[in-house]
């Protein structure tokens, strides 16, 4: 849901003129390119770390609970995206965002380092590797809400959609990283070897966000801004975003504005009532995170449904090692193609999903049915190839609903709750992360790993459903589709 080619220049903060038809972007937005970068750094160095430890448990480390072992070290993984939300929230808040992007990653290079020089003087025992998941994935926790908070501060209210389908698309190639590196680093190179390459993605991470420029926020006064600071967060700069003060000056585009113009769809009505309280918002202080869900009801049965597919879809981080190793009997190589096979169905979703026809509700509950039966059909046969086409529909479906979803609540969600809102929807949908990987890990070492597909899809159905009553009771076309 790109802006249309024009013959204008064309010009993004950082970035270069283009006359002409457009360039992508990444190109023609420097500063936006070189952060989205170091995000595709980051989270395909947590997910190549997610996805070497895992089968590294399943296939070396653990015999006999290596079910148990992986779903642990996954829950492990998403506990601190849940239990930091108000911290997160907090600091995304208060805090340059360049500063916390940066932060973030040194701080994650420091971690995986010290792995890496642990597994070199001696064994690296399990538990040191949980505790090196946690510290990474605590830092990721920081990192991505940060991020998503930030796209106004990088790119042109017309860009927000392609921006957002960008940062979404991260996720994708993470996915394709980590699953051609991970398993395989383990195989050749052992923990230690994985940890020295991640370690080494964090540290590129933050020298790239170091050296970009994110627009400066007004001062809360109407003074100017630290000259210091470039990367203030809280607003948008040039397009007339006020941070301190929650609302879109020149733009136009708080949540009112958004529901009325661009989205006549799932929470527009919502956003009429979010955009009219905004002042008195601002100026009482932001919302507390439950107030912003209270704020947004549309918006909350939204992360609602999704909240209960995560407790089938996360799954699947789970069962690709142990179907692996039970039923197609291969090698990292094996996991390798798995996951790659997910993470490019997952790119293309991210690229394509602006391009879904339908009300969001309604597409993406076509879209829970098409991954239920994607994720289903593994349990019928075992067949590699099959497996692997399955799980690239399964992650183009994730994708193009991730895109549709977040670019509407970038629009419907008021400027001055938008740390607190992306914080707290990272929380709401990953609650259900840890309890997904503990019951299907523990389940793992007692079923087998086909059943636990068949009970993945049958679970997305119920999810689908939900969702496909929202969007009946639920007026209009999607925003941006005109």
């Amino acid at each position: 849901m790109s802006a249309p080619v024009d013959t204008a220049v064309a010009t993004g903060p950082g970035g270069a003129a283009a006359s002409g038809r457009r360039l992508p972007l990444v190109l023609r937005n420097r500063s936006f390119g070189a952060v989205w970068l170091g995000q595709v750094l980051t989270q395909a160095a947590v997910r190549m770390f997610q996805v070497g430890v895992s089968w590294w448990l399943v296939a070396y480390a653990v015999q006999d609970a290596g079910g148990l072992a992986s779903g642990l070290f996954m829950a492990v993984c998403t506990l601190p995206a849940v239990a930091l939300a108000p911290a997160v929230a907090r600091v995304v808040g208060r805090f340059a965002h360049r500063s916390v992007l940066r932060a973030a990653a040194a701080v994650a290079a420091v971690v995986a380092a010290g792995l890496a020089l642990w597994a070199q003087g001696s064994g690296l025992p399990v538990a040191a590797v949980y505790a090196g998941a946690l510290g990474l994935a605590t830092c990721q926790a920081f990192f991505d809400p940060c991020l998503t908070t930030s796209v106004p501060e990088l790119v042109d209210d017309a860009d927000i959609e392609t921006a957002t389908g960008f940062e979404l698309s991260t996720q994708s190639l993470a996915g394709l990283g980590g699953a051609l590196l991970g398993a395989l680093a383990v195989d050749h190179l052992g923990v230690g070897g994985l940890s020295t390459g991640c370690a080494a993605a964090y540290l590129a991470a933050a020298l790239l966000i170091t050296r970009s420029r994110f627009r400066a926020a007004p001062a809360a006064d109407g003074g100017a801004p630290d000259p210091a600071e470039t990367g203030t967060g809280g607003g948008g700069g040039a397009s007339g975003r006020d941070g301190a003060s929650g609302r879109d000056g020149a733009s136009g585009r708080d949540g009112a504005s958004a529901g009325a113009g661009d989205a006549t769809s799932v929470g527009a009505r919502d956003a009429t009532s979010v955009g009219a309280r905004d002042a008195t918002s601002a100026a009482a202080g932001r919302r507390s995170l439950f107030g912003i869900l209270g704020a947004l009801p549309a918006v909350r049965r939204i992360l609602v449904c999704f909240t209960a597919a995560n407790l089938f879809t996360a799954a699947v981080f789970v069962v690709i090692p142990l179907y692996t190793r039970s039923v197609l009997h291969g090698t990292g190589g094996t996991v390798a193609l798995l996951e790659a096979s997910l993470g490019a169905g997952t790119l293309a979703g991210a690229l394509t999903g602006a391009r879904v026809p339908g009300r969001p509700t309604v597409a993406g509950a076509w879209c829970l049915v098409l991954m239920a039966l994607a994720l289903a059909l593994p349990g019928l046969t075992a067949h590699r190839l099959v497996v692997a086409g399955c799980l690239a529909v399964a992650g183009w479906c994730a994708g193009a609903v991730s895109v549709r979803f977040v670019a509407l609540f970038q629009r419907l969600v008021p400027t001055a709750d938008k740390p607190g809102f992306f914080a707290v929807m990272q929380a709401v949908l990953g609650a259900s992360l840890p309890v997904a990987s503990l019951v299907f890990g523990l389940a793992g070492d007692h079923l087998s790993p086909q059943i636990l597909c068949l009970v993945q899809g049958a679970g997305l159905v119920p999810a689908a459903f939900a969702l496909a009553l929202l969007g009946s009771r639920t007026p209009g076309p999607v925003g941006g589709h005109r």
